[in-house]
């Protein structure tokens, strides 16, 4: 097979990511073992395993449907893509993403069509982080997808609005995954221990260590099944049956964080890692990220909290804050973890020390305030859009003062409805550069009023 392109001759073989039997040979890893073989040993994603869903029709009816797989690491796009393949008797391909390139995608579908034409079996094409393909390389998956030489499961981590391109994305059922919850993966690693396609029952795992597994796996089925795999194996090596604490965190090289994701404390953590930044401690914000950091959560949920704070707690005092929160987020989105801790640290300094202003959240407050309290008004005529037919009878545009011909930019008239026209949301302080916004905006008000 060419680099980047992986085949199972047979829907019950898996070769790089593709189809599992039970008959997988016991060195496998113990995620792949592990991989469902129907809907029904799927964990999570219940809205996708409902009767009459779209996916269950497409397994049960053996219909030929291309899909979209969006959702986070872990929460079992891949299978999937093994379930369709295995119970609808599919041959299964995989094209990475990451190491094809067009000529892959070309010898793939022309493989598959080759095998229709010959023997009349489809073909499950698999292709893995979508996302990451060009736009050529995704035109390159519509001819097989337009002739359904193959059924198309494309699987992507990002937004597929942004990612994937429109002729592609219409002509495949997007379904959504969602992130595993802790009862999810628990229940996941407990069949693991169990199963004879897992552990067995060879090893115990005590409950805190099953707990702490939970907790690093951060909503990830295939890495919590990593982790109890070297846990395991650090038993065995020490001649003990049983998985307890110690044990664990060795095996993963973390400590124990007492930090849970979805009770109280990852609340309180959360809170108090935003306070501390929005208060400019830029120790106990690095302390507290290092918390969320070791227990597994999610960098993107971080991201996000720092982009929020970035406007509502620093504003113009520092307006750089929110680029940095914004690259921030891009590059967790683009690196992962564990290199993305380095930017989350940096954006968490940066807007630590960042001089702080809460001008712009309480100007958007009271704004809305005004509008949810009935002070509509309306749109002054010199200011209503005077581009269609008829427009200029109305008046609309007419007395319009275009500011770029006035002095300093800046044109007197009347910009804010009647009802609201002395209303003085935007009050900046007097904070790192909104000192200097400030000095400006008075006198740019003063003029737009004649005052």
């Amino acid at each position: 097979m060419e680099d980047g392109l992986f085949e199972t001759p047979g829907a019950a073989a898996r070769t790089g990511g593709g189809s599992l039997n039970a008959n997988t040979h016991a060195s496998a890893p113990l995620a792949v073992r592990m991989r469902p073989r129907t809907l029904d040993e799927l964990v999570g994603q219940a809205q996708l395993r409902a009767p009459g869903s779209p996916l269950r029709r497409l397994v049960e009816g053996d219909q030929s449907m291309s899909l979209l797989l969006w959702g986070p690491p872990g929460t079992g796009k891949t299978t999937i893509a093994s379930i369709v393949s295995q119970q609808t008797d599919r041959r299964f391909v995989e094209v990475s993403a990451v190491s094809a390139g067009v000529k892959e995608v070309r010898a793939a579908i022309d493989s598959a069509r080759a095998e229709l034409v010959a023997t009349g079996r489809e073909t499950v094409l698999f292709v893995d982080e979508v996302h990451r393909f060009s736009k050529a390389q995704q035109d390159g998956l519509l001819p097989g997808v337009e002739n359904r030489w193959v059924t198309l499961i494309a699987a992507t981590t990002e937004n597929p609005f942004f990612s994937v391109i429109s002729p592609l994305l219409s002509r495949s059922l997007l379904l959504r995954l969602e992130s595993l919850t802790d009862d999810d993966v628990r229940a996941v690693l407990d069949q693991a221990i169990s199963d004879e396609r897992g552990l067995g029952g060879s090893v115990k795992v005590e409950d805190e260590a099953l707990e702490h597994l939970v907790r690093l796996a951060g909503g990830d089925a295939r890495r919590s099944l990593t982790y109890l795999e070297a846990a395991a194996g650090a038993a065995s090596s020490q001649g003990l049956d049983t998985v307890d604490l110690s044990t664990a965190e060795t095996a993963v090289d973390r400590a124990a964080v007492r930090y849970d994701r979805q009770g109280d404390q990852h609340y309180d953590v959360v809170s108090a890692f935003i306070k501390s930044v929005r208060g400019s401690d830029a120790d106990a914000a690095l302390h507290y990220l290092a918390r969320m950091i070791e227990a597994g959560e999610d960098p993107r949920f971080i991201a996000r909290r720092l982009m929020i704070l970035a406007s509502e707690d620093i504003g113009l005092a520092d307006s750089t804050a929110l680029a940095t929160a914004v690259a921030a987020a891009q590059t967790v989105q683009l690196i992962g973890m564990p290199e993305a801790q380095l930017t989350l640290a940096h954006a968490t300094i940066a807007l630590a020390v960042a001089p702080k202003s809460n001008a712009v959240t309480t100007a958007i407050g009271a704004a809305i305030a005004d509008v949810r309290a009935g002070k509509i008004g309306q749109v002054p005529p010199h200011l209503r859009d005077a581009h269609y037919a008829g427009a200029k009878k109305l008046g609309h545009g007419s007395t319009y003062k275009y500011s770029h011909d006035e002095p300093f930019g800046v044109a007197e008239q009347q910009y804010a409805p009647d009802v609201v026209l002395d209303r003085e949301y935007y009050q900046p302080t007097s904070l790192g550069a909104e000192a200097s916004i400030k000095e400006r905006w008075e006198r740019v008000r003063r003029i737009i009023r004649g005052k």
